[in-house]
């Protein structure tokens, strides 16, 4: 079955009606309802973008296993050989030595490297096409929304505490909390309480501010080498759940690519299909520089006087340039100057690199997430989104 003009703006429409989990699965469903092969095709186009590939290569794939399979599945990965092949990796282990397995699987990867060809999903030279894009997109997008349905999407506050709106409750002062939004007279109350003679920090109390405004959030997506495989795979994901969820809200989503330089960028936006089609291109390559992410998302969020929060998601401290904790902390203070909120959600940092993680939220008054089970990544930026 062959479905023409496949487009991700076809997503789109379904996502603009209401935004409902039923319309939007219909839509999917629709274009690759029992069609087994149409879904494992997206699957494995996403596996490849993942993997760093920039194009099927059949031959080249066979010379790399039948020379030293363990190399081999260290460049393309198990999900990828397993959809190219047709065989679990157990199996093509046991057997690439053997004459006759070695006909099957060229012979397999052949008959896939066509059907992709056949169906317009990569071009004459294996590149993934705009219509191969747009299938890992859809594919990508039903997965997330079929998982998040499974875990539930959590619970979003009904007021959201900024700095901008109408005074509220009040808290315990924070450092980089803006003095003129101390409330005098709650801390006073405190200090008497504690019987100090005069004010201190541990008495000061803020107001707590009931935001009027809307959000503007860039997902900012370490794409640096040590991210290939499934843990830019679940990133991806967690990024098509927060901006599923936050435009449905009416708010902005933007998302930051980054690894030794800026690889993508989306400014804030309500439209669903541009992220998410941006998004699924990532290819993890190359060095860490969250600098250079933090000076290009100053540069992406509004002036108005709206809620500006960035996410940065990575696994390493960064790499790129003669001081980079340092740049990165000037980087930070300078965005928390013009309000803009910053949060980490850290995959298996080390000590160096919470401790740089620790740094950056206290001056961007945002949250340290440090994530060790991938799989609950989706949940925890969502998490942060609702805590907004």
């Amino acid at each position: 079955m062959i479905i023409p003009n496949l487009d991700i703006k076809e997503l789109k429409k379904g996502h603009e009606q209401k935004g409902s989990l039923d319309t939007d699965e219909g839509l999917s469903h629709s274009i690759v309802e029992g069609n087994k092969q149409r879904v494992q095709q997206g699957m494995l186009l996403d596996s490849a973008l993942n993997q760093g590939l920039f194009a099927f290569n059949p031959d080249m794939m066979f010379e790399n296993l039948v020379k030293d399979y363990s190399n081999a599945e260290k460049i393309y990965g198990e999900s990828f050989l397993r959809f190219a092949s047709g065989y679990d990796n157990n199996t093509i282990k046991k057997n690439i030595r053997f004459p006759e397995f070695q006909r099957e699987l060229k012979k397999n990867l052949k008959q896939t490297e066509q059907e992709l060809k056949d169906e317009d999903l990569i071009d004459k030279e294996g590149s993934i096409t705009d219509k191969g894009f747009s299938l890992a997109s859809i594919v990508l997008y039903m997965q997330e929304l079929d998982d998040l349905r499974a875990k539930g999407f959590g619970d979003k506050k009904t007021k959201k505490a900024m700095v901008y709106g109408d005074k509220e409750n009040t808290r315990n002062f924070r450092p980089h909390d803006r003095y003129k939004d101390i409330a005098i007279k709650s801390s006073v109350r405190k200090a008497i309480r504690r019987r100090h003679s005069g004010l201190s920090n541990e008495d000061l109390q803020v107001f707590e501010r009931d935001n009027k405004g809307k959000i503007f959030i860039v997902y900012g997506l370490d794409a640096s080498g040590s991210m290939k495989g499934k843990k830019i795979e679940i990133c991806k994901k967690a990024g098509i759940a927060l901006a599923y969820k936050a435009i449905d809200e009416q708010d902005s989503v933007g998302l930051v690519v980054f690894g030794s330089e800026i690889e993508d960028v989306v400014y804030p936006t309500k439209d669903f299909s541009q992220f998410i089609h941006a998004i699924v291109k990532i290819r993890a390559k190359k060095q860490t520089d969250i600098a250079l992410t933090i000076e290009k998302a100053i540069e992406m969020f509004p002036r108005d006087n709206v809620t500006k929060h960035l996410v940065l998601i990575t696994d390493a401290a960064p790499t790129v340039g003669s001081d980079p904790s340092k740049n990165t902390l000037n980087l930070v203070e300078r965005a928390a100057a013009i309000g803009i909120t910053i949060s980490v959600i850290g995959i298996d940092l080390n000590k160096e690199s919470t401790e740089l993680a620790k740094r950056i939220v206290e001056i961007g008054r945002g949250r340290l997430y440090v994530v060790k089970d991938l799989e609950n990544l989706d949940r925890v930026v969502l998490q942060d989104y609702y805590s907004l």
